[in-house]
């Protein structure tokens, strides 16, 4: 069985930064990309950002773009989401995923187009 551990979450204050940490099995790590989505109470989940498994290409939800950054660390194997100028509204739960191919396909990655995913791991920003 897959398994994909999410760290880092907690409580903020805006302006503050977290850094969370999602632990890959090495065989998904290497051939999978891998991305994270993040759910708000009563919202919808939603594509945050994801990164490719071959060439490291990246991608990011608008709002966040400026703020996050997704990044590999092959010596471990693990994923990380670099949150800075966290704000009220990226308080979430956070959950990481692997997925066969979903940066090749066109348009934002769907939470479908992943195969894997953690537990989620809970961020609160305050004001």
């Amino acid at each position: 069985q897959v398994k994909l551990v999410e760290s880092g979450g907690g409580s903020v204050q805006a302006g503050e930064s977290l850094r969370l940490s999602c632990t890959v099995p090495g065989p998904i790590f290497s051939n999978y990309d891998l991305g994270w989505f993040r759910q708000a109470p009563g919202k919808e989940r939603e594509f945050v950002a994801a990164i490719a498994w071959r060439d490291a290409r990246t991608l990011y939800k608008d709002s966040v773009k400026d703020r996050f950054n997704i990044f590999r660390d092959t010596t471990k194997p693990t994923m990380y989401l670099q949150m800075n100028n966290l704000q009220p509204e990226d308080t979430a739960v956070y959950v990481c995923a692997a997925g066969p191919r979903p940066m090749q396909a066109p348009g934002v990655p769907q939470w479908s187009d992943f195969a894997y995913w953690g537990q989620g791991t809970q961020v609160t920003v305050s004001s």
